[in-house]
This record gives structure tokens, C-alpha cells and sequence, in this order.
């Protein structure tokens, strides 16, 4: 065998030393992608699976707070022979309530007109029966009625006995809805969360020893709207608003502001094993 035939054997072993070599490499990286793709499938096994074995509790969770914030709607009402009249009647009155709000430190902004109207006003009268006859009975326009009504956020609960009273002086035909809130729940709605998901969580423990269970996680979560109470009622105040009584100093209602509720239900599901 000559010299030049040795050296291609040389050369032809040695790229198929390569080509092996290369080969066995691949299949060393792609045994390695599979296992640590296996390893991480086997840790996450089950979690596009709904759980057959479960308990599920609820929990709730309360927080009491002092309101902040008052808000109430304040209404003026005037009837005349005409559309032109009875508004400047109702306009007279509300511009002399807005200015009193305003003087008492209320933010414009805080100040909206939530309704206005003006509606014809009607009297109807029936005819006299004679001889098993009734005529038919009359309508008569009468006048118009213009209503306005401001709905007024107030930031210093205290002030709000006197607001009330001060709107009435002022000519306020009604002063209805009076509620009490606050500014910032998102801190207070939280807590209460919290506090149910750990109420929860503590039954479902207790609940998985006693069963003789372990619980594994969560495969389930829900909770429900916040509920707060009614608003407080207030009294001592002059009901003449706006008839009659406008030129009377109005006793200031007592307002008892009390505390609002937040309560956040939850209801979770573990698995079980």
C-alpha cells in the first residue's frame, strides 16, 4: 500500500473521529434538555389538572372605621304662573344656598347640581252629576314648578349638623340623603381581606387535621362585594325648610357620625392529599 493511500485512511478516520465525537455530543445535549425539561414538567405535574381531591372553606374578615366623609342633597322648589318666574324663584334661593356652602369652606368641586326640572302644574276639576249625568272633568294649567336639587360632599364631619341647618335657612324646600363615608378604603378593604383569608386558611388546616389530610395548595379563590351599613340617622333639626321656617334660626341636628363596616368574605379551595 503506498504512502498516499495511508494518508487518506489517516484522513478519513479522523473525520469520522469528528463526525462520532460531534454526534455523541448532540446526543449528550439533548439528553440533558430532555432531563431538566422532565424535572421541571415532574414538578409542575398536575397543575393544568383540576383537582379531584379538595375542601373548601370560607372565611370573613371586619373592619370598623370612622367616616371621613358626609355627603347629603339639598333641594329647592318653586311654583309660579309662569316658566320664567318660578325659575328665577328657584335660582334665587339655590344661588343664596350655594354661597352659604361656599362661605363654610365647601370646595366648588364638592358642590354638583344633580337634577333640574321645570314641569307644568295641573288642577283638575269635575262638573257637577245631574239627572245621571257627569260632564267630563277639566284640566287647568295652573303654573310651573322649577326644582333644583345639589348633592354636597363635606370633608369635616363635624361641620355637617350645621350645613344642614344653614341650607335650611337659606330656603331649601328638602335636604334628604345623608351618608357617610371614606375617602381612603383601598388600605381598609386589604385588611379586612387579610384578616379573611387568614380566618380561611386557619379552619382549613384544622379542618385537614382532623381529616388526617395534608393540604397540598390553592385551586380556588372567590370573594364577595363589601357591604356597609345603613347610614346614621340624625335629629333635633328644624323640618320648616324652606316653608315658612326660612326665617327662623334653625336648630343644628346633632349628627352621630358612628363607625362604617368593611367586610370582605372569601372562600378558597385546597387541594388534599
Amino acid at each position: 500500500m503506498d504512502q498516499s493511500t495511508v494518508n487518506t485512511l489517516i484522513q478519513t478516520t479522523h473525520k469520522l473521529r469528528i463526525a462520532l465525537t460531534a454526534a455523541l455530543a448532540l446526543l449528550a445535549l439533548f439528553l440533558l434538555v430532555a432531563t431538566v425539561s422532565a424535572v421541571k414538567s415532574y414538578r409542575l405535574i398536575g397543575s393544568g389538572v383540576t383537582a379531584t381531591n379538595t375542601i373548601t372553606v370560607s372565611g370573613e374578615g371586619e373592619v370598623f372605621a370612622v367616616p371621613d366623609t358626609a355627603e347629603f342633597s339639598v333641594s329647592v322648589q318653586e311654583i309660579a304662573k309662569d316658566v320664567k318666574t318660578s325659575q328665577e324663584a328657584a335660582t334665587k334661593k339655590m344661588n343664596a344656598i350655594k354661597a352659604f356652602l361656599k362661605e363654610q369652606s365647601i370646595d366648588e368641586k364638592d358642590i354638583r347640581t344633580s337634577d333640574y326640572s321645570v314641569s307644568p302644574q295641573y288642577e283638575w276639576s269635575q262638573g257637577v252629576c245631574t239627572n245621571n249625568y257627569c260632564p267630563p272633568g277639566k284640566q287647568t294649567l295652573t303654573g310651573f314648578q322649577t326644582s333644583e336639587t345639589l348633592t354636597v360632599k363635606v370633608k369635616d364631619t363635624d361641620k355637617a349638623g350645621e350645613l344642614l341647618a344653614g341650607v335650611g335657612e337659606k330656603g331649601a324646600a328638602q335636604v334628604s340623603g345623608l351618608s357617610f363615608t371614606i375617602a381612603d378604603e383601598d388600605a381598609l378593604k386589604e385588611e379586612a381581606r387579610e384578616k379573611a383569608i387568614a380566618k380561611a386558611r386557619a379552619k382549613a388546616e384544622q379542618l385537614a387535621d382532623s381529616l388526617g389530610v395534608s393540604l397540598v395548595r390553592i385551586v380556588g379563590f372567590s370573594e364577595s362585594d363589601y357591604w356597609y351599613p345603613p347610614a346614621p340617622m340624625y335629629a333635633g333639626a328644624d323640618m320648616a325648610y324652606g316653608m315658612g321656617g326660612a326665617e327662623t334660626k334653625s336648630i343644628a341636628p346633632e349628627i352621630s357620625v358612628g363607625q362604617n363596616k368593611i367586610v370582605s368574605n372569601v372562600t378558597i379551595s385546597f387541594e388534599i392529599q
